[in-house]
């Protein structure tokens, strides 16, 4: 069978490893101050200093340590805090909480065993298939039984071209894409645009009267704000748990039909509130029609036959903040994906290979979490921006952006020796209903988390 090719790195001479570390330090400092004037946060004079970013310890060719300290300092700045504080082995912790998540002192299963890497005629594919409905499209596009296990499909897919594996499987309602090569020129075009894109839309007049955004630093910035969540897996719960963190009423409304998975929901659910609703009930237009803001995590597609296009939203209801995020941005608006998805098609599988042969992955969901962060650093930034200069306010990330950024981004000829660390000092225990859960702590410094509510538990009202 012909192999994937394999990964590319620099050819030029290897710089003295301090340097290397250098280059990497100055490019999350870099990129923490590119964050901070895109959002218009203002001066960058507080983080001309900070912390050294190599220092988290999450190991990888690229610089996925020094992205996480870039997306965690974003928020922090956000919520008026500075990125020095930052501590990188609860970073880390974070970053990885699944690994140190358990639920009545068992780790629970965090990966089907239709997701992951498979061997094709002619190269590599990866598969996503987490949620059961996934599942089920993986099996029918693969004409397997519903029974069937991973060697079936391992050999359902030995046989046959990636192309068709990828067509057959997404025509049937699964996830899946090619394993690919970098695009060079397709990743310059995606960092000419901002990482994440913010934007002030002229609306009606407001007619509610807004809490102040503007409150002493002993006090959490987004207490009296009222945010609508609309998202699932990671990247959009990290997003509104972080601004929950921050002080934050976050209700998160989920269709009854597409139960989360119980260790997903209690691993990003700290202090909001969930309710099932279906989106389509006038139900929800009153909850939007009293909030701040709305996080939106479903392909844009769906949202407009959903009736809840951000566009019409942000001049229906003058003053809202309608963030979203996507996995592969606007350009693919009816596109499903993943973290692991993205990871795969960007380049980034072949690039962490540890052989040459067969697809690596980051040490962690990286790109979720630093589109969490990143989208909730957005937010908080624009709910104070819309207190200053009024109107409604379009936020928009991408996990294909920050894959972008971060293949932009220095890498190591070889892979990063790991760091070694207890993750105990980063772990906090609750009692959710009766059940003893362990969680990481907050990325963020100087905040803790309180507890999950049970998925679905509470009613859709504020």
């Amino acid at each position: 069978m012909p192999t994937p090719p394999a990964p590319r790195h620099s050819s030029r001479a290897s710089a003295p490893r301090h340097d290397r570390d250098d280059a990497r330090a100055r490019a999350a400092t870099e990129l923490l101050a590119r964050v901070r004037r895109e959002l218009g946060m203002g001066s960058d004079d507080d983080i001309s200093e900070p912390t050294r970013p190599s220092a988290v310890p999450l190991p990888s060719r690229l610089s996925v340590g020094e992205l996480a300290w870039a997306s965690v300092g974003a928020a922090m700045l956000a919520a008026g805090r500075s990125p020095a504080d930052i501590d990188p082995q609860r970073v880390a912790t974070a970053y990885r909480s699944d690994r140190v998540l358990t639920i009545d002192g068992a780790t629970p299963p965090v990966w089907s065993p239709y997701s992951g890497f498979w061997s094709t005629s002619d190269g590599w594919i990866r598969t996503h298939g987490n949620y059961p409905h996934h599942a089920a499209g993986l099996r029918r596009g693969l004409r397997l039984h519903d029974d069937a296990g991973a060697d079936a499909v391992a050999s359902a897919l030995a046989e046959r071209p990636a192309a068709d594996a990828v067509s057959d499987i997404s025509t049937a309602g699964g996830l899946a894409v090619p394993v690919s090569s970098e695009a060079p020129e397709l990743d310059r075009s995606l960092r000419q645009s901002p990482l994440v894109d913010v934007r002030r839309v002229e609306a009606p007049a407001d007619p509610r009267a807004r809490p102040s955004h503007h409150r002493p630093p002993a006090q959490l910035p987004l207490r009296g704000i009222r945010i609508l969540d609309l998202t699932r897996v990671i990247a959009g719960p990290v997003c509104t748990r972080t601004l929950a963190l921050l002080g934050a009423d976050v209700l998160r409304i989920d269709p009854p039909q597409l139960p989360e998975p119980e260790w997903q929901h209690l691993d990003t659910g700290h202090g909001k509130r969930s309710a099932v609703m279906d989106a389509r009930t006038a139900r929800l237009h009153e909850l939007l029609a009293e909030a701040d803001a709305v996080v939106l995590g479903y392909r844009p597609a769906a949202l407009i036959r959903l009736g809840l296009d951000p566009d019409v939203l942000v001049h229906r209801y003058p003053g809202l903040v309608v963030a979203q995020l996507s996995a592969w941005g606007a350009e693919h608006p009816d596109r499903a994906g993943f973290d692991s998805l993205v990871q795969a098609e960007s380049g980034i599988a072949l690039v962490e290979s540890s052989d040459g042969v067969r697809p690596g992955a980051l040490p962690a969901q990286a790109l979720d979490h630093s589109a969490g962060y990143l989208l909730a650093a957005a937010v908080t930034t624009v709910l104070e921006r819309r207190a200053r200069e009024g109107g409604s306010w379009r936020v928009r990330a991408s996990l294909r952006r920050v894959a972008a950024e971060l293949l932009g981004m220095p890498r190591r000829r070889e892979p990063q020796v790991p760091t070694e660390f207890d993750p105990a000092p980063h772990v906090a225990r609750f009692d959710v209903d009766g059940r003893s859960l362990v969680t990481s702590r907050p990325a963020l410094a100087g905040f803790e988390f309180d507890a999950p509510h049970t998925w679905g538990s509470d009613q859709p009202v504020w």
